[in-house]
């Protein structure tokens, strides 16, 4: 009996299963079975799970290009702003900060600007502790207090440092004060300073709604204060029906400004202090002096009348009457004293 060639007898056995690979498998059309191998494929009309597999195989080659990894794969999705088709429109992927590297020449620089700032600071307190003010004088105010004054000057940041006060009072006019047109501060010596006080030029104030309004020479309102200022006279007889702080005093002569800061000068500089200055239809002048009236008349021969109203004023002390002044001309004329009845 001929001896059969073991290589070539490849049938399987009757337990042995037959391997389907994806070589081997193949699928025809619609309504034909699969064979593989020349064999028919088992199944009742469904397809196997071999050839389910197959086909989502070559599906998932039609869609995503083979070779790619997976980093490559999701840079494609939009995240962030950035498309599939369009441009990237993420604003951080287009600015680039130049990274910067200080050389030793900008080290320098550094090192020389932070020295001077370190020396300026020393140098100012120093400063400030050299120049602390602990005494002061003050003069030449007669309607703010002393304290007052004190505080308008030194209520500063820097206000008890003589150096910086001088410096700020030189030549400096006040424009926030009503009364007050300049002041100065003078260095006695580093913690000793003097600050003399500049007023403005009252003429008088007038008494409206309860109130009372300062004016200068030029009949300027410049204050309203419900508080009466010595050494400055209350004017009387002048006609108005209203009052506008920093304009002028609405009256039909504006000349009779200019005749009550001359008397008031005047009496400023006689040392004579009047509570009041009544004018009447004419301007004639009269003076009021504790219970006493004095008749001045108008400004003739003004400056004899008032030097010898100081000589008599002391007379006048608590007594009620007129003094006649208006015939004086200062080389004779008749003086007369009206008392009350």
């Amino acid at each position: 009996m001929p001896k059969k060639n073991s290589t070539s007898d490849k049938r399987p056995k009757k337990n042995d299963k037959p391997v389907k690979t994806l070589e081997t498998v193949k699928t025809g059309k619609k309504g034909k079975k699969a064979t593989s191998s020349g064999k028919k494929a088992v199944g009742n009309g469904k397809k196997s799970e071999t050839i389910k597999a197959v086909e989502r195989q070559r599906k998932l080659e039609g869609t995503i290009p083979m070779g790619n990894t997976i980093s490559q794969l999701t840079s494609e999705l939009p995240i962030l702003g950035k498309s599939l088709d369009g441009p990237d429109l993420r604003p951080w992927k287009k600015i680039k900060i130049p990274r910067i590297r200080p050389d030793i020449k900008s080290k320098r620089i550094l090192i020389v600007l932070a020295s001077i700032i370190i020396i300026l600071l020393v140098s100012m307190a120093v400063l400030m502790r050299a120049f602390k003010v602990d005494t002061v004088t003050i003069e030449g105010n007669t309607h703010y207090s002393n304290e007052e004054i004190y505080d308008i000057v030194m209520g500063d940041r820097f206000g008890d440092n003589s150096l910086y006060l001088s410096m700020k009072y030189k030549n400096k006019d006040i424009e926030d004060v009503p009364f007050i047109q300049t002041m100065s501060v003078n260095i006695i010596n580093p913690h000793t300073i003097r600050i003399t006080v500049y007023e403005k030029a009252m003429a008088g104030f007038v008494e409206y709604m309860g109130r009372y309004f300062y004016f200068d020479k030029d009949g300027t309102v410049v204050e309203s204060s419900d508080v009466k200022t010595k050494g400055i006279p209350q004017v009387l007889g002048l006609s108005f029906d209203h009052i506008v702080l920093y304009e002028k005093l609405p009256v039909e002569s504006e000349e009779i400004f200019k005749n009550i800061l001359e008397m008031t000068q005047l009496l400023n500089k006689y040392d004579i202090e009047m509570d009041k200055i009544y004018f009447d239809k004419n301007y004639n002048m009269t003076l009021y002096f504790d219970q006493a009236r004095i008749k001045v008349g108008d400004f003739t021969n003004i400056d004899e009348k008032i030097i010898r109203l100081k000589d008599i004023l002391p007379e006048l002390t608590d007594k009620k009457g007129v003094l006649r002044l208006d015939n004086y001309s200062g080389d004779g004329g008749i003086i007369t004293f009206e008392v009350d009845q």
